[in-house]
């Protein structure tokens, strides 16, 4: 990365692996969605949400702003609570209606949160279910901050 003082790749930088990455998916509790308002004004918001099947499920209620914003226009940026070790997704978020979808995620999210949501929670009317396929993600480790910043880019359908 020019002008930050960043190793490049040729240099024999520690690029990180992406089980290292979704480890960090995995494990984070909450994590940060960025979208855009229709004036195209952002929103950021926390939510919770389970990294599974390659990406970022999670739920809102339908009339949110973050709901709303996403049904618009699908583009979206998450990342994870940890600021210091972060992984960064650039994606695009897909409402999921399949009873299927949200049978697992609601295993997923009752089983890391320690809640009992049934499946009349994801009616579909008053609470959605997304999924963030990501197009892009971006990593780092505070200690290694110029050898380990290290991109992904993933084919559609990964």
């Amino acid at each position: 990365m020019p002008g930050y003082g960043i190793a490049s790749a040729e240099a024999g930088s520690g690029l990180l692996p992406w089980a290292w990455a979704e480890a960090k998916l995995l494990s984070s509790h909450d994590y940060w969605l960025g979208s855009s308002c229709p004036d195209g004004r952002p929103h950021l918001m926390p939510v919770w949400g389970v990294w599974m099947d390659g990406g970022l499920w999670l739920s809102t209620s339908a009339g949110s702003r973050k709901a709303r914003n996403l049904l618009a226009d699908g583009r979206c940026t998450a990342a994870t609570d940890d600021a210091l070790n972060p992984i960064v997704l650039e994606g695009l978020a897909e409402l999921r209606i399949g009873a299927d979808d949200r049978s697992g995620y609601l295993d997923a999210m009752n089983t890391k949160y320690s809640v009992d949501y049934g499946l009349d929670f994801l009616d579909g009317v008053a609470n959605l279910l997304f999924r963030v396929q990501p197009n892009k993600a971006f990593g780092m480790l505070h200690e290694d901050f110029a050898g380990s910043p290290t991109r992904w880019k993933f084919a559609p359908g990964e």
